[in-house]
């Protein structure tokens, strides 16, 4: 067969071969990549109701809207939450403004520093205002950039991300969100001598972005992308140059700043201001920070063109126990819904009881990793019952506060009890059951352990046998409390096999007492 003949290799082919090339002429110092610097970034993603019109920027939230938003998420961080809300209300109605035709040179683009320590959710902050206002977020970590031309990452390389979360919608790219974690580990303090190359030259090229300017969407470090475009040019003779301007794109920052503390406690204690009686060494450190200056930045070692185009500084507060114990149990983001999800799905209900939660939250403030620290302790806490439950008899049990202390008695306990020791699964499946409708129902003695031997024997959760059992039972037995004035139903044992006859029988019987 002639080579003409041959089928053209897939792109694919093509790409692996080039790496195969690269990988024997060079070794590992050059790398061929599908997309630049993946690696270093966590991204959001654009769900298709989120996308915009392909026309005019869409925004019409008021900070109250987006504070509510992040209310049902973020637990305690009023203060940033609510100047957040401003900065982004701010920010992409000057960008509404400017796709509608207005001329605003002058207007100074609202980054944003954040300042906490980890955990405190500085990261689901952003990322669900990105999701509620439907534009790319990419998020990486500022160390794993470099200036260019040494190892490390191209901070371009985040504008180009932001390309590809946005599907190649380049006026939906120009307008996301760019965060960038641990900035506080790219100062460069004054006492340092020689050539920094991971922070002074990062910041440079920070400023850059954070500004306005072209940002090439092939990356000059990526072989692949400078092959195709040379393919390109041999096609048509020339090859596109795509570019994405960075004059909408918002900037935000973050770090735990452990070193800017002291910075500033001395500078307070000089100067003798803010602090009765010079007692900086008693306050906490977000009040520490709420009072760092322009200038206490710089000493920390930020460039003073860097730091000044950071004109929103928001502090973050350490999560108390308390605050942990409320993101159990009011956040809609919360850890508990997920393991009560993950139960759920081997047929075991799992109730979590007020003092097992603020257990949980006990422990979890002595990760001192913020709410991170929840998922820590509950994996650590619920890990073996995970194990063991599915392939045992039990379909119910309770986290309570001895279980959070000592979880492998109670699992050892736990899998030597018979399972009528369950009843107050019925009993709370029952309550629900009268919240949600408005009907109070009860079962029969004998029915309570009918429906736990069907659970168990099933292995399914009682929630799921009574759901199938009392379909519909809400409308019925409704009609039932409307013609008899009856307010509490037992449901017998014979109801549980042939519940709808049942209940039709019990409807019909309603009608002839009229």
């Amino acid at each position: 067969m002639n080579a003409a003949d041959q089928p053209l290799p897939s792109p694919e082919e093509i790409q692996r071969k080039l790496a195969d090339f690269m990988k024997r002429e060079f070794g590992d110092r050059v790398q061929l990549a599908g997309t630049p610097q993946t690696e270093t970034a966590e991204t959001g993603s654009i769900t298709e109701d989120q996308k915009h019109h392909r026309g005019a920027f869409d925004f019409d939230f008021k900070p109250k809207d987006i504070k509510a938003h992040l209310d049902r998420f973020i637990i305690q961080q009023d203060d940033a939450k609510k100047v957040l809300s401003i900065a982004v209300c701010d920010h992409y109605n000057h960008v509404k403004a400017c796709a509608a035709g207005d001329d605003l040179r002058d207007y100074v683009k609202q980054n944003v520093l954040l300042i906490g320590p980890t955990g405190v959710g500085k990261t689901y902050l952003i990322k669900t205002i990105a999701e509620l206002i439907g534009v790319p977020f990419v998020k990486a970590d500022a160390t794993k950039f470099s200036e260019t031309g040494y190892v490390g990452g191209d901070v371009e390389d985040l504008v180009r991300e932001l390309f590809h979360r946005a599907d190649g919608d380049l006026q939906l790219a120009q307008y996301g969100i760019i965060y960038l974690d641990e900035i506080d580990k790219i100062a460069t303090p004054s006492n340092i001598v020689g050539r920094d190359v991971s922070g002074r030259g990062v910041q440079t090229n920070l400023l850059k972005l954070m500004e306005e300017t072209e940002v090439p969407l092939r990356s000059p470090t990526d072989i692949q992308a400078q092959l195709q475009a040379a393919f390109e040019f041999q096609r048509r003779g020339k090859a596109k140059r795509e570019t994405i301007n960075t004059r909408h794109i918002l900037f935000i920052v973050s770090g735990a700043f452990d070193g800017l503390r002291d910075i500033i406690r001395r500078r307070i204690r000089q100067s003798a201001i803010g602090f009765a009686g010079g007692a900086a060494a008693d306050v906490s450190d977000a009040e520490l920070f709420r009072h760092a200056t322009t200038q206490d930045f710089i000493q920390f070692g930020f460039e003073p063109e860097f730091v000044g185009r950071l004109p929103v500084r928001v502090v973050l507060d350490k999560l108390t126990v308390d605050d942990l114990y409320r993101i159990l149990t009011e956040s809609a983001g919360s850890v508990i819904r997920q393991y009560a999800a993950s139960f759920r799905a081997f047929g075991i209900d799992v109730l979590f009881e007020p003092d097992g939660l603020r257990a949980i939250a006990e422990l979890a403030a002595r990760e001192n990793t913020g709410a991170r620290g929840l998922l820590t302790v509950c994996e650590r806490v619920l890990r073996d019952f995970k194990f063991e439950l599915p392939s045992s008899h039990v379909r119910h049990f309770t986290v309570t506060r001895a279980l959070v202390e000592n979880p492998a008695a109670a699992l050892t306990d736990l899998l030597q009890a018979a399972p009528t020791e369950h009843h107050q699964f019925v009993r709370e499946y029952e309550r629900r059951f009268a919240e949600k409708y408005g009907i109070q129902i009860r079962f029969s003695p004998e029915a309570t352990e009918e429906i736990i031997r069907r659970a168990t024997a099933a292995r399914q959760s009682v929630t799921d046998i009574c759901d199938a059992l009392l379909k519909d039972y809400q409308f019925g037995l409704s009609l039932i409390q409307k013609n008899t004035g009856q307010q509490t139903f037992e449901i017998p044992r014979a109801a549980l096999d042939a519940p709808d006859k049942f209940l039709s029988d019990w409807v019909v019987a309603s009608y002839r007492k009229e």
